[in-house]
């Protein structure tokens, strides 16, 4: 007999209490499983845990009169800056010692004539990417930095087209920037250059990260190439079957070279070696992995070169896979290691499909630890010493409750949710969850109460990690025990 979980029917009697950790919570703490997640067994509150000290590192200003919306921290080693953005449009730079911080550029403002669409949660400036060669004068790449944005204007055709779809509530677009001086304080460059755009029919799951594979050096056939994470249109299960679609540009990984020309529209390129070029007619030579629903974050692994992706799932399982080229992750045919069935999962033929590339981590929204809402993102992977309890482990989080997780980055697990453990803070010789410091903060700011953290992590220069958040402007540094 077939059992199956259908949670968007009835989430409200689904909806965990959520638990705020305080000092009396490192003791031996059990929770009781939640119905309705295909995981038994509770991710830990205790056992495992992980305390990190951390500082405030550096404050982004306000707009529109509420907190930021950072996405993303992006170091820029070529002018020793780093730089966040706020999803309604800012672009900051922020100075090695988070002393300084500069509003570098406003994407939204009338000058550019971009129109970001930032209303709802998820829609805005998605995501940005500077080119490797950005400060280095005389390459290709001087210069150069890709902003991936949602916009109102949906007035020039777009590239890439949902096939099935009867409306259009924005359009996404990928825009190419030039500044005539790196090393300036703001941007002393031109309007930017579309290089792609796409038309969105539905409001939600529009795009994720843009980024340059970090390990690429200028000898490998990877530097200069965006990898950019697209998701499925949106709605809920992928109504379009988009994902699974090879000639779709949604619910993929995509690689393109923003220098080349040799695209359908001429105005990027597509490189020689991605895994689909010569797969005929019918298939986009754009897609370097295919059935993703969500995907939010990337991260690579610098002793070995993996890669691995986060990636949001629908009502049950949040996951994070590893991703080769031409692998497919599943989505719609399966959530995290289930078959989908609807807008649930069926506990059948597990893992059932060798074709699939199933998660080394999975976990169920429903756990105790989260809020009603659960969403995957990632961080990193951390090889480095300083903060010796990290060395050798994956870091990955949930946006909404904040919570921080890790597992083995040399013996990788094999799905499920066991072999997850959490991140704590180190406030004091107390342990918290980055939701509890959000909500301090912003109380101590006079700002409005916070129910959820929106965490991002953002990876800064000699392999520091930042967190952002939405809620207090505040990015926090991990930083090394102190004595």
């Amino acid at each position: 007999m077939r059992r199956s979980f259908n949670l968007s029917s009835n989430l409200s009697t689904l909806r965990p209490t959520h638990v705020m950790l305080a000092a009396t919570l490192m003791a031996a703490l059990v929770f009781a499983q939640t119905p309705g997640d295909p995981f038994p067994t509770p991710i830990p509150a205790a056992d495992g845990a992980i305390k990190v000290d951390f500082v405030e590192f550096a404050s982004i200003p306000d707009s529109d009169g509420q907190a930021a919306r950072m996405m993303l921290l992006v170091d820029e080693p070529g002018t020793r800056r780093m730089f966040v953005n706020d999803m309604r449009g800012p672009l900051h730079s922020v100075s090695y010692d988070g002393k300084t911080v500069t509003q570098y550029l406003d994407i939204n403002a009338a000058t550019w004539g971009v129109l970001v669409n930032s209303t709802g949660n998820e829609r805005g400036v998605q995501s940005f990417a500077f080119h490797p060669q950005f400060g280095r004068a005389g390459t290709p790449g001087f210069g150069k930095f890709y902003t991936l944005l949602d916009t109102s204007n949906v007035d020039p055709p777009p590239d890439f087209r949902p096939l099935g779809a009867t409306t259009n509530t924005h359009d996404t677009v990928l825009l190419e920037w030039t500044a005539r001086t790196p090393s300036a304080a703001t941007y002393d460059g031109g309007a930017p250059r579309e290089l792609m755009r796409w038309e969105q029919p539905f409001a939600n799951h529009n795009a994720g990260h843009l980024t340059f594979n970090p390990l690429a050096t200028p000898a490998s056939s990877d530097f200069g190439l965006i990898y950019m994470g697209f998701a499925d249109g949106g709605s809920g299960g992928d109504p379009l079957n988009l994902a699974q679609n090879r000639s779709s540009a949604f619910g993929k990984i995509l690689r393109i070279d923003p220098i080349g020309r040799n695209s359908a529209n001429g105005k990027y390129g597509i490189p020689a070696n991605n895994p689909f070029v010569n797969a005929g007619a019918g298939t986009l030579g754009e897609i370097y992995a295919e059935g993703l629903r969500n995907p939010q974050r990337f991260a690579w692994d610098s002793r070995n070169g993996s890669m691995f992706v986060a990636d949001i799932g629908q009502n049950i399982v949040e996951k994070v896979s590893l991703v080769t080229a031409g692998a497919n992750l599943g989505w719609n045919k399966w959530e995290g290691s289930y078959p989908f069935a609807g807008r649930g999962i069926t506990i059948e033929n597990l893992r059932g499909d060798p074709a699939i590339i199933y998660p080394l981590v999975e976990y169920g929204q429903v756990d105790p630890l989260f809020q009603p809402q659960s969403a995957v993102t990632m961080c990193c992977v951390y090889r480095r010493t300083e903060i010796r309890q990290l060395t050798g482990l994956v870091l990955f989080g949930d946006n909404p409750s904040g919570e921080i997780f890790y597992f083995n980055a040399d013996t990788l697990p094999k799905g499920g949710q066991d072999s997850i453990r959490r991140v704590l803070f180190n406030d004091k010789g107390v342990p918290k969850t980055l939701l509890q410091l959000i909500q301090e903060k912003a109380a101590a700011l006079g700002k409005q109460p916070v129910s959820r953290a929106d965490l991002r992590f953002g990876p800064g220069p000699d392999g520091q990690i930042f967190i952002l958040n939405k809620r207090d402007g505040t990015i926090r540094l991990l930083v090394p025990s102190r004595p």
